[in-house]
């Protein structure tokens, strides 16, 4: 079955495609992690089509979505959850969303990415790769674990350990999803991983205007 992997919860936007079985896993056909900033909803699409191109695939040889749900700030988030739940309505697919932090790095690992607000996002993971705690978000001074740490080495003298560089990849999200997409009736729905309330809020008082 031919994938689509999505994932807008980091400062790199990643979109690729992947051959994927349930006894013979994932085999990357193309991908493409683009440093989008905040300007998720521009490239997303463009990366989108950049890895069919790749691949010389057509949208209609795709066979479901995986998207990365993510901790992550809230507007570049929102761009690829609702991007993945489009596609996959618009062409009758299943759709499955992982935990981002669960995509980056493999084995025993802390997963450290970057929260701002001087905060990281974390999860920890044991040998087999399975998430042990989190995700949840914290100061790096306060993240009492021993690592090792994969992730943005940009925290490594806050955390006062060595932190391995490693992004959210093709790959990582389909081994995230795997029995999702083994079983597509037990993925739930996309629910993005916010963690803590959106910079923007409303108005508490409607000022009156003056003539």
């Amino acid at each position: 079955m031919l994938v689509l992997a999505l994932d807008t919860a980091t400062p790199t936007l990643v979109a690729g495609l992947a051959r994927w079985s349930a006894d013979g896993g994932a085999t990357v056909l193309a991908e493409r992690a683009v440093p989008s900033g905040t300007k998720h909803a521009e490239l997303l699409t463009p990366a989108i089509q950049g890895v069919l191109a790749d691949a010389g695939l057509g949208l209609d040889q795709v066979g479901a979505v995986v998207t990365g749900l993510g901790p992550g700030p809230f507007t570049g988030l929102r761009v690829g959850v609702v991007t993945a739940a489009a596609l996959a309505d618009a062409r009758g697919l299943p759709v499955v969303g992982v935990c981002s932090l669960d995509a980056v790095g493999s084995g025993a690992r802390t997963v450290v990415t970057d929260a701002r607000r001087k905060e990281v996002y974390w999860a920890a993971y044991d040998a087999s790769g399975a998430r042990t705690e989190g995700p949840a978000v914290v100061r790096p001074e306060e993240l009492d674990r021993p690592g090792p740490f994969a992730g943005d080495p940009a925290f490594a003298a806050r955390l006062g350990a060595e932190v391995l560089a490693a992004d959210v990849t093709t790959e990582g999200l389909l081994r995230a999803a795997g029995p999702q997409l083994a079983d597509p009736s037990s993925a739930g729905p996309l629910v993005p991983l916010y963690l803590r309330r959106p910079d923007a809020v409303p108005p508490t008082s409607i000022k009156a205007v003056t003539q």
